[in-house]
């Protein structure tokens, strides 16, 4: 469906353009109640013409980024000692030469907290200035608590809402997508974004066709709100339920696994002989599988139309790009796009050969990239355009009109590295006081609830 709000958020850069103060919107101090203190550029607002449309629009404009990636580097050559393969094949097929894999100790949290914080020094921001922290990610280290919430508690962000965003490859425009309309509703200031993955603890390294492409990471935004045009400018979101079992990554509640893993002997049996005939083993628990056929024919389909679709929302057309930014799923998607869109190679970005299909992740790292590179500068139009397991796909026109200002920056930094430290030192003072206060109060513990449960239905009778 489409987002709501594209129908205002196309015209943006043209509207009133001109007719504004362009004027750095920060965020407001907050009081220890949370509130605004009334010193806020929002309250400064309010002293303008209230019926001035020009004083009441807001626009969500990218302020801040960054990425991390594992050290470990897995090379074609390294997988050749893997599976049958070669690097020539993998290149010919995918442009991948090497991907990212985390160790045992690095895991999506951690990853996506080291972005997080790189954007937020970009930004020249403290946590405790965010009012929400949403992460895209198809491989949170727990189904509950978010991944999100984690993040919050390490980062100290006190004042922030959080959640997990599922929408696969999608998952990072989806995010920003959702951010950017609060943020022009007038309900939060600053908000992170995150998309982070570790694809590979969840491939199954026996099966040539994914293991080769998945590659692990985090990329990180900064959202803020601003007077002046710009930023997320319009949106596409679209999904085909479908298409469902062409990308898939089943999980405990699954009827694929939950329920053929508990079916009789014999009922399994018949299960398997089934999906040999059709030529297939089944989906495995916490193991990706997916028609690589299938997914592919339905990027190249999609791709280059949402795009279009974009551009008309945001009133521009494909000249007025300056950089595609898309998901990096395959190299020759890349360049099916490009041909469709009839734009050279260089005006879509790749990374793919270095990192590999990072899922949630991809967009955000590459454009981290692009903009080190000096690829993208204040004034250029910036499209963003995801696809993958829903099927979902998802595309977005950004202007990217503010750059971050560097004001008071070693004294930022101390600040949050302090706020940091804090958070770190919370948390275990909160672990310590829970225990204590629950013997102290007497409130049964966990085991002790469960072992007096035990005990009462041995005294009774049922069966």
């Amino acid at each position: 469906m489409n987002n709501g709000n594209n129908g205002h958020s196309s015209n943006g850069s043209n509207g009133h353009k001109g007719q504004l103060e362009k004027r750095r919107l920060w965020p407001a101090r907050k009081n220890t109640a949370g509130k605004p203190n009334g010193s806020g550029p929002l309250e400064r607002l309010t002293h303008l013409n209230a019926n001035s449309t020009q004083f009441q629009r807001r626009y969500a404009h990218i302020v801040g980024w960054g990425m991390a990636v594992p050290e470990h580097v897995l090379t074609n050559h390294d997988l050749a000692a893997i599976v049958e393969t070669n690097d020539e094949w993998i290149v010919a097929r995918t442009g991948i030469s090497e991907r990212r894999i985390a160790d045992e100790k690095e895991t999506t949290g951690q990853l996506a907290l080291k972005a997080a914080q790189a954007a937020l020094e970009v930004a020249n921001i403290l946590p405790t200035d965010l009012d929400l922290i949403v992460v895209a990610t198809s491989t949170p280290e727990f189904i509950f608590p978010s991944t999100a919430s984690q993040i919050q508690g390490w980062l100290g962000a006190s004042q922030a809402g959080a959640y997990d965003l599922s929408a696969a490859c999608s998952g990072f425009v989806y995010a920003v997508d959702m951010v950017s309309a609060k943020i022009r509703a007038g309900d939060i200031e600053t908000a992170l974004v995150i998309g982070a993955e570790t694809m590979s603890r969840v491939m199954d390294w026996s099966d040539r066709g994914t293991c080769i492409l998945f590659g692990d990471g985090a990329g990180a935004v900064i959202l803020q709100a601003n007077r002046e045009p710009g930023g997320v400018l319009s949106s596409v979101l679209r999904s085909d339920g479908a298409g469902w079992d062409a990308l898939t990554l089943p999980t405990v509640g699954s009827t694929e696994t939950f329920l053929r893993d508990h079916k009789s002997k014999s009922e399994a049996d018949d299960t398997k002989e089934s999906k040999d005939k059709e030529g297939g083993q089944g989906p495995k628990l916490h193991r990706m599988s997916m028609n690589g056929r299938e997914v592919f024919r339905f990027a190249t389909r999609v791709v280059s139309d949402s795009i279009k679709e974009a551009l008309r929302l945001a009133d521009l057309t494909v000249d007025d790009v300056t950089l595609i930014v898309p998901h990096q799923a395959n190299q020759r998607i890349i360049e099916s796009a490009a041909r469709s869109l009839k734009l050279p190679e260089d005006k879509l970005y790749s990374n793919i050969s270095r990192y590999g299909n990072t899922s949630a992740a991809s967009i955000p790292i590459a454009l981290c990239e692009a903009i080190e590179e000096n690829r993208i500068k204040p004034g250029d139009n910036v499209v963003f355009v995801g696809f993958g397991g829903g099927l979902a796909w998802a595309s977005m026109v950004v202007k990217w009109a503010v750059i971050p200002e560097k004001r008071n920056q070693t004294i930022m930094d101390a600040r949050r590295q302090i706020t940091y430290w804090y958070a770190t030192q919370r948390q275990g003072v909160v672990k310590t006081w829970r225990r204590v206060y629950n013997r102290l109060a007497g409130s049964a513990t966990p085991n002790a609830t469960m072992e007096n449960l035990r005990k009462k239905l041995e005294r009774s009778d049922w069966e």
